[in-house]
């Protein structure tokens, strides 16, 4: 019998990237969106482990670990915390309120999260905890296999991303479409693959170190050679202002990173190619 997991995350994201990478790694794994919800499902649906934001609506990741530890039905099961704050009076906080683990999301990966995972489960799990996939392998063994019939198979694809956890789960998404792939950090690093290679679609994150994501745009678009690649600005900004100033600048499509679910990006990059076809 599979392994329970619960996730407590408001970030649309972030949830679907750690409900997709659990379940894929053979876990039961349930998303919620609130504390208040997370605490109900907790209460509920007893699972083997939670994965628990502190920034929440309803009720935040303190009170729910506060009302976790005052109810003995729940109070043993484990916890990790994933927060976007990494302090070491908030760590302290979570700790002194019985979590296991806490990972700060700047900083993490996808296989370091189920690395975390699989530890606190072995240490007094029920179940069986699936066994350790190597990368670019499904659950049962067999080798991963692009879809067939996506529409990206061979469509080269750059994106620009100096966020550890989201370039691993953006090219394993992208790779499982069949596309090939170019990745930047950085933008001065982006500018010089440009100069050599031209991708059918580029995904471009704002804030970089060096030159800025708004400022490759204009360079992008400004540019003989590149100016006619639709180019996607993925970003944590969603500020009015941002927003326009992409568009101004020429970007194809301005998505908020907290809003939108991976699926719904392999979406936008076929329109946008479908439609530039």
């Amino acid at each position: 019998m599979a392994l329970k997991i619960l996730v407590v995350e408001d970030d649309i994201f972030l949830g679907d990237v750690l409900i997709q990478k659990l379940k894929s790694g053979g876990y039961d794994a349930l998303l919620t969106r609130d504390g208040l919800s997370g605490l109900a499902q907790l209460r509920e649906w007893k699972p083997d482990l939670m994965l628990l934001d502190i920034i929440l609506p309803q009720m935040n990741g303190y009170e729910v670990l506060e009302a976790k530890a005052k109810d003995s039905s729940i109070s043993p099961i484990p916890v990790i915390v994933i927060s976007n704050s990494g302090q070491p009076v908030e760590i302290n906080r979570a700790l002194a309120l019985g979590v296991k683990d806490y990972l700060v999301k700047a900083q993490f990966d996808p296989e370091e999260v189920m690395i975390k995972v699989r530890l606190q489960l072995s240490k007094g799990a029920g179940g069986s905890v699936p066994p350790v996939q190597t990368k670019g392998q499904a659950t049962s063994g067999a080798s991963v296999v692009p879809a067939a019939g996506t529409g990206l198979s061979g469509r080269k694809i750059m994106w620009v991303e100096d966020d550890k956890f989201l370039s691993d789960i953006i090219a394993r998404k992208l790779s499982m479409q069949g596309c090939a792939l170019l990745h930047a950090t950085e933008g001065e690093e982006a500018l010089r693959i440009l100069e050599k290679e031209a991708p059918d679609l580029i995904l471009l994150d704002i804030l970089l170190s060096g030159i800025n994501g708004f400022e490759i745009l204009k360079r992008i678009k400004s540019n003989e050679k590149t100016k006619q690649i639709p180019v996607i600005l993925l970003s944590n900004l969603g500020q009015k202002e941002d927003v326009e100033k992409g568009k101004e600048l020429g970007a194809a499509q301005f998505l908020i990173k907290a809003t939108v679910t991976l699926d719904e990006i392999v979406d936008e990059i076929k329109l946008l190619l479908k439609t530039a076809a």
